[in-house]
């Protein structure tokens, strides 16, 4: 029996480690692509709400959002998209193994749809983070406004984006299509360039 495919970076020879920009100092940011994580999208069936929330709970420990925040379980996180509706994102269950075990554990409760392999995942961290992202997201990161656990559906440069704060630190993750991902990276690096930044190897596997 042949072995799984490893996972391939939606960033490949792309996001490659080491320091950038500007050189003085510590770097202003420090950023990675997060291979190899599960991603998920979850939707409510139709009068379904009460049970699902009871099986999430159980299964994994964690309480859906009901609004865009993010809530952190050990081993999924759930982000509120939209009502009745949620990215799942997990380090343990990794690739498509997340949206099987989803299905398994949420049969006729919620419609599960594996999006490992159409999402890429970029971590964006340092004292600087928020002045890069100032530069192309429409919404105040301030923590009076965006305080750690909130999350957000907008665009960056055109792009679509979700983006969620990890802790009280600036720390966030930000999902986008494959498909734009190196352009992203593209707005990502040169936003970053004036602050110093870092890319850092973020495997979750």
């Amino acid at each position: 029996m042949s072995s799984p495919l490893p996972a391939m970076s939606a960033l490949h020879g792309l996001a490659l480690p080491g320091r950038y920009g500007r050189t003085d100092g510590e770097p202003g940011v420090v950023i990675g692509e997060r291979v190899g994580l599960g991603v998920a999208t979850v939707a409510c069936r139709k009068g379904q709400d009460d049970g699902l929330k009871a099986s999430v709970r159980e299964a994994y420990g964690v309480e859906l959002p009901l609004t865009s925040t993010v809530t952190r379980g050990k081993d999924v996180s759930f982000i509120g998209t939209g009502p009745g509706q949620w990215l799942a994102v997990s380090e343990t269950l990794g690739n498509e193994t997340l949206a099987e075990d989803l299905a398994a554990k949420l049969a006729g409760l919620a419609s599960i749809s594996d999006q490992s392999g159409g999402r890429a995942v970029i971590g964006l961290s340092g004292p600087r983070a928020r002045d890069v992202l100032a530069k192309g997201l429409a919404i105040d990161l301030d923590p009076r406004a965006f305080p750690p656990g909130s999350a957000a559906t907008s665009t960056i440069s055109h792009m679509g984006v979700q983006i969620w704060q990890l802790d009280d630190t600036q720390s966030y993750d930000i999902a986008i299509f494959r498909s734009v991902a190196p352009s992203f990276w593209r707005w990502l690096t040169s936003s970053a360039a004036e602050f110093g930044y870092q890319v850092a190897s973020r495997n979750s596997t």
